[in-house]
């Protein structure tokens, strides 16, 4: 289902919990979001719908990826970039990212896998998993 974005500041810095099985809805809601907002959205973590779990959805190519409780492991060639966010009224902010990064996350069955990203990719994850440590851009 579809959610309604959140977009007060001080909700959006709640770090989030761990996600577990239970929260398979709230990931699959959360993928309904962003495909419903896939004009203007390229990834969406769970407390942008006001579930408050480490819960990430991305597109990577055309599709989308879910990742239950992410951990950027590792980072490569920080740059400087500016970003946007659904959630965040105004222009886009300058920040830190990696071009390159090293996950580790569950699946849907809860298996654990690490996994790198580079370029545009890398730089969505880690907004998202920002999103669940509570940090702002």
């Amino acid at each position: 289902m579809v959610k309604e974005l959140i977009h007060d500041p001080v909700m959006l810095k709640v770090k989030a919990r761990d996600a577990s099985a239970e929260d398979l809805q709230a990931a699959a809601d959360l993928a309904e979001t962003l495909e419903y907002h896939r004009n203007g959205c390229v990834g969406m973590a769970a407390n942008m719908i006001g579930v408050f779990k480490r819960i990430i959805v991305f597109y990577d190519d055309k599709k989308i990826v879910t990742m239950f409780n992410p951990e950027i492991i590792a980072g490569y060639q920080p740059y400087e970039t500016k970003e946007g966010c659904l959630s965040l009224i105004g222009e886009p902010r300058p920040v830190t990212r990696y071009k390159s990064i090293k996950v580790r996350y569950q699946d849907k069955y809860m298996k654990t896998h690490e996994k790198r990203y580079s370029g545009f990719t890398a730089q969505i994850i880690q907004h998202e998993t920002d999103h669940c440590n509570g940090v702002l851009i």
